[in-house]
């Protein structure tokens, strides 16, 4: 008996060792052999009987069920709102990254502001897991009430080391910011192991073009990012560093149209159960601990100590950006520009501004 198993679940199967594989074909009595390419997407097994053999594709069943539910089974694309497409802002965020690391005239122990509104250029990715579902709430950072932190600290003295170390004393190192060229919002998170889901979750995208368009009643759509915050924890232990979100108008158009897509790809059952009820607020992640170097990487208690960062940045104005196309973008992998690889997009309404 042929059974199909897409590439990225054929290890749940094997298991450690190849513990699974060794277990189902203990209890079932049958013999489960692989392909021997890389590209094989289906698994032979092999039983005396047809019991037997029903009894085993039952349990790879159940076996690759739970593997797509696994956080051993990365997101691998994600609805994205690109903000890498404007140049003025990707130079802010270079600056915003050398004055911090050292690659600039900019110091950590300046006091003064850092001019961010000079041009520049960067690079870098970000996945924060955030998705939305068909009765979630998308939130946004009301201008009117936001709440510039200020965080009071002592002044990072450098006499007794060289900067690099001082930096890695606080946990702070270039693989954890996020690339400039890659800036973006997230919208949802999707696992797409195939190319049928590839396939369908671009034909969702597509079909609510005009449903999208119609909720940001056919006006171009901008967002201004403002200050900084930490997603859980404090400054002090920092795991996520974001700009928050402020829709210019405060009509609540985007809020609307992002409800549109979180809808339409809940129906599709492309979003898994337990992300489903999950409320999206969007947010402009710049620092982010989960792409330290894995030599670097201290499990559950990895941070890095932010509060020089929120004494510069914390009151930061980013600016104002149009927001132009929504795009299916993968993950770990990447166009021409540098930014994710879209599978699939579609227009916004455009900005007759120029930048």
């Amino acid at each position: 008996m042929f059974m199909k198993v897409d590439v990225p679940l054929i290890r749940f199967l094997r298991g450690q060792g190849g513990s699974m594989q060794k277990q189902i074909e203990g209890e079932t009595g049958v013999k489960i052999i692989f392909k021997s390419s890389k590209k094989a997407t289906s698994v032979v097994i092999e039983g005396n009987d047809v019991e037997s053999v029903t009894k085993a594709s039952e349990k790879i069943t159940t076996v690759l069920e739970e593997a797509v539910k696994s956080p051993k089974l990365d997101y691998s694309h994600f609805v994205s709102l690109p903000l890498a497409i404007h140049p003025a802002l990707v130079q802010k965020l270079h600056h915003f990254q050398n004055s911090i690391l050292g690659n600039s005239s900019s110091s950590l122990n300046d006091d003064v502001d850092m001019d961010l509104h000079e041009d520049t250029s960067v690079e870098t990715g970000d996945d924060d897991k955030q998705a939305g579902s068909s009765s979630a709430a998308v939130k946004f950072e009301v201008e009117d009430k936001m709440e510039h932190v200020r965080v009071k600290i002592d002044t990072v003295d450098y006499s007794q080391g060289s900067k690099n170390s001082t930096l890695s004393d606080l946990g702070i190192e270039r693989s954890i910011f996020i690339s400039p060229k890659t800036f973006h919002l997230t919208v949802l998170m999707l696992k797409l192991w195939n190319k049928d889901r590839i396939a369908a979750a671009s034909e969702v995208l597509q079909s609510i073009s005009s449903k999208v368009k119609d909720a940001l009643d056919n006006r171009p759509i901008s967002i201004r990012l403002k200050g900084l915050t930490c997603m859980r924890g404090s400054p002090a232990k920092a795991r996520v560093v974001y700009a928050p979100v402020i829709e210019v108008g405060g009509e609540g158009r985007l809020l609307r149209a992002c409800q549109v897509i979180i809808d339409a790809f809940v129906e599709s059952g492309l979003v898994l159960d337990k992300d489903a009820h999950h409320t999206l607020k969007l947010h402009a992640t710049l620092m982010n601990v989960r792409h330290r170097k894995r030599s670097k990487r201290t499990g559950r208690n990895d941070f890095f100590d932010a509060r020089h960062i929120f004494r510069v940045y914390g009151s930061e104005d980013w600016g104002e950006y149009h927001i132009p196309v929504v795009h299916l973008s993968q993950r770990f992998k990447f166009d021409e520009s540098g930014y994710y690889h879209c599978c699939s997009s579609i227009p916004l309404p455009e900005d007759m501004q120029t930048e």
